[in-house]
């Protein structure tokens, strides 16, 4: 995967990265990424030398049909684990310990603290629970990254991508050795998130807004729909009026 799309994604798109110097050369590490757009797990294992295990949904191994396989061919050579989300508290846990295995491994363990894509380039509340808890179980240095303008390339719902330099920023490692043992501490994985989530927002330059992007995502579709049923019920309203005002003429010229 690292020749057959990882060359061929650096030549046409050249990303520009700095701070590469900041990931080890060897032994293990968690990448805190923020998450613009789908492509971000493919950017970001390209530019690095060593491999990058990210979680992922279930689903992209499973669906069906020869898109189904291709998918699921993809996320598997991207060396992406798939994770169950069909129970919120029993996805959390399965994303944990893959996470702790893949340290444990000496390997590096990608994961975005937002949850999920940010819908609308923003920097949303990390979530407490993986990147903490991985952390602080295994000891491992947490790496802040920033992708910059992914989301330019491919939004939310886009197919084709445009063509266009994407950047990443490598920040310096955050060592949270002062937490150990107490990764089942809420308020100190809040702690830990929240100063990991501040380094992205140094890195990335993105407005901070101090929600859940999940949230921020459901309010975004509530007001999609409420103005679409607005639309619908002003068209309706000037559909009776015409044919009220059609009829008024009516009656006028029959009299």
């Amino acid at each position: 995967m690292k020749v057959s799309v990882g060359g061929p994604l650096k030549l046409v798109f050249r990303p520009w990265v700095e701070g590469l110097e900041n990931v080890p050369a060897e032994g293990p590490a968690i990448l805190a990424s923020n998450h613009l757009s789908f492509s971000d797990s493919f950017f970001l294992p390209a530019v690095l030398d060593r491999k990058v295990t990210f979680i992922a949904k279930a689903e992209y191994f499973t669906t069906p049909g020869i898109k189904g396989r291709l998918t699921a061919a993809i996320f598997k050579g991207l060396g992406q684990l798939p994770v169950d989300r069909s129970g919120a508290r029993g996805a959390g846990e399965a994303a944990i310990r893959s996470g702790i295995e893949v340290i444990e491994r000496g390997e590096l363990f990608g994961i975005y603290p937002e949850g999920t894509r940010s819908p609308d380039g923003r920097l949303y509340r990390g979530k407490p629970g993986g990147l903490a808890r991985v952390a602080l179980a295994t000891g491992a240095p947490v790496i802040p990254v920033a992708m910059i303008d992914t989301e330019k390339i491919q939004p939310p719902g886009k197919v084709m991508p445009k063509l266009m330099r994407p950047g990443i920023r490598i920040g310096k490692p955050l060592d949270f050795s002062r937490y150990q043992g107490m990764e089942h501490d809420r308020f100190v994985l809040r702690a830990v998130t929240d100063e990991v989530m501040y380094e992205i927002m140094k890195l990335s330059g993105q407005e901070y807004v101090d929600m859940y992007a999940t949230a921020a995502k459901r309010q975004i579709a509530e007001a999609a729909k409420a103005e679409k049923e607005a639309a619908k019920a002003a068209k309706a309203a000037l559909a009776q009026a015409e044919k009220e005002q059609a009829q008024k003429e009516k009656d006028q010229a029959d009299q």
